[in-house]
């Protein structure tokens, strides 16, 4: 039924993949599906709040963030599974849409936390994402 599944990950929140992640293997092994996991580095989207740091400063984080991404799936991803390691930086519900779309996904796995009086008002990332996306979301409830 699935043949690519996006499992987006917050690697400073273990709660975004500490459920989502069991579930999007599962259904991985399950469907003999490929597993893309993607981190989204949020930008702070002024321009002149960029002119404060230097010209190489998103080049290194993003390099930095792939580092974390593949010692990430070292750790967590069995090693008789594959794993595909996606970087981004942007918005994070448009840019897990976006993979998602890129990369043909036909499901996507994330986490969802219970929401707060300001996730009413703006709106947390998994809503965005199922009100968006053109593929099957699983959300995985997590804290």
């Amino acid at each position: 039924m699935f043949k690519s599944i996006l499992l987006p990950v917050d690697l400073n929140e273990e709660s975004s993949w500490r459920r989502a992640l069991p579930a999007a293997l599962e259904q991985s092994r399950a469907q003999g599906a490929s597993l893309h996991i993607v981190t989204v580095v949020p930008t702070f989207g002024l321009a002149m709040v960029s002119q404060f740091f230097p010209e190489s400063y998103e080049e290194r984080i993003l390099e930095h963030t792939d580092k974390e991404l593949h010692a990430f799936v070292r750790a967590h991803v069995p090693t008789d599974m594959e794993a595909q390691t996606i970087v981004t930086s942007g918005n994070v519900y448009e840019e897990i849409l976006r993979v998602a779309t890129e990369m043909s996904c036909d499901l996507i796995v994330m986490a969802s936390h219970r929401p707060k009086l300001r996730d009413y008002l703006l709106g947390p990332n998994a809503a965005r994402v199922v009100r968006h996306a053109t593929c099957s979301v699983l959300v995985v409830r997590g804290d």
